[in-house]
């Protein structure tokens, strides 16, 4: 009997198939790969997208983040309101722009409206103009007091121009108040030694020259200057120099004066003036020949100064008789009395007599 055996054994081309098959798995898996890697990443981006649309946030240049605070209704409303986040690529993180500070234009811009006074305001209305004014009492201001005023002592001051050059210059200089200075404290500063009432004069009258002084001082040194220009200034710095406010001033008065007397050599004021700055400065014999001068031309003062000038020279009684004619000549000179009656004493300065009583301000 013929017996058949059934062999299972795989043929001989078994093996190639099974590596053909485990090649093909290999293939799907690498294939599948990417996919699957696509999918991850598009789920971690919805993701984030989710969480940005939650919480907007920037980056700055630190890389930190930056949350916004909005207010809660909004975030309610936005997050019921918002679509449901859809994958996305991802994006690289940018800054999150910001709204512009303002979004008027120029021409939008309008003035705040004035508010409207409402109730028991309000707005003072003047009363009728006249003559005087507006008069305060009508009507509006009731149980005021109705102010009092009164004026005293009302003093005008003269306008005076003076040329600030010698030749057919028109500049002018306005000298008024130099001029009211100078006319007030003469009395009190023009010879030595000064006599002023008070101490506070004194000093109010030494700071006010320091400030003339050198307010005329650019003209008097203007090579042209005037003759009326170096005349003030002549008579700033004498006054200077009798209240020990230094040997500049000295020198100044002495160089002005004798300018203005180079241009005008018959001017009894100037010779008067150079005289008796050099008779009381010691120099008695220099300052006598202008003096001299000085009474030729009818200037009066200067007898007192030469009388002053034979007094300081041991010459008592000549500046009697001088003083005693010159009153004779002059009996409405109420000075030249009482400059008698200081050498009958036995005095030796006869401009040490009671000075009047100035106001000068202190300021100019």
């Amino acid at each position: 009997m013929k017996t058949t055996t059934l062999s299972t054994s795989v043929p001989p081309k078994a093996p190639a198939l099974a590596t053909l098959t485990a090649v093909a798995a290999a293939c799907a898996m690498m294939l599948s790969a990417p996919a699957h890697a696509a999918e991850a990443q598009a789920a971690s981006s919805a993701t984030d997208a989710t969480n940005a649309a939650s919480v907007p946030s920037a980056i700055d240049s630190s890389k930190r983040v930056i949350r916004l605070s909005q207010p809660k209704a909004d975030n309610a409303a936005s997050t019921n309101n918002a679509p449901a986040p859809q994958a996305a690529a991802p994006q690289p993180p940018t800054v999150q722009n910001r709204p512009p500070m303002s979004t008027l234009q120029p021409q939008d811009v309008r003035p705040p409206a004035t508010p409207e006074f409402t109730g028991t305001t309000r707005v003072y209305d003047p009363g009728p103009m006249n003559a005087t004014g507006i008069d305060l009492r009508s009507g509006q201001l009731t149980n005021i007091p109705t102010p009092q005023a009164q004026l005293s002592d009302v003093s005008f001051v003269p306008t005076v121009l003076i040329p600030q050059q010698t030749g057919d210059n028109n500049d002018k200089l306005d000298v008024s108040l130099l001029d009211d200075f100078i006319k007030d404290v003469s009395p009190n500063a023009r010879h030595y030694p000064p006599n002023f009432p008070n101490r506070s004069q004194r000093h109010y009258t030494r700071e006010k020259i320091k400030v003339l002084a050198e307010w005329i001082e650019p003209y008097a040194k203007a090579p042209n200057a005037s003759y009326d220009v170096l005349m003030r200034a002549a008579k700033l710095n004498g006054m200077g120099r009798n209240l020990d406010l230094g040997s500049d001033y000295t020198i100044r008065g002495g160089r002005y004066v004798d300018r203005a007397i180079k241009i005008q050599p018959d001017s009894g004021e100037a010779n008067f003036l150079y005289g008796m700055m050099l008779s009381e400065g010691g120099g008695f014999k220099e300052g006598q020949k202008y003096l001299d001068r000085a009474v030729s031309l009818g200037y009066t003062e200067a007898e007192q100064s030469l009388a002053q000038s034979d007094l300081l020279s041991d010459r008592r009684d000549k500046a009697l008789e001088r003083l005693r004619r010159l009153e004779s000549q002059n009996p409405d000179n109420d000075i030249i009395p009482q400059q008698i009656k200081l050498i009958e004493e036995g005095k030796f300065y006869i401009w040490d007599i009671p000075a009047p009583d100035i106001n000068v301000k202190p300021s100019v």
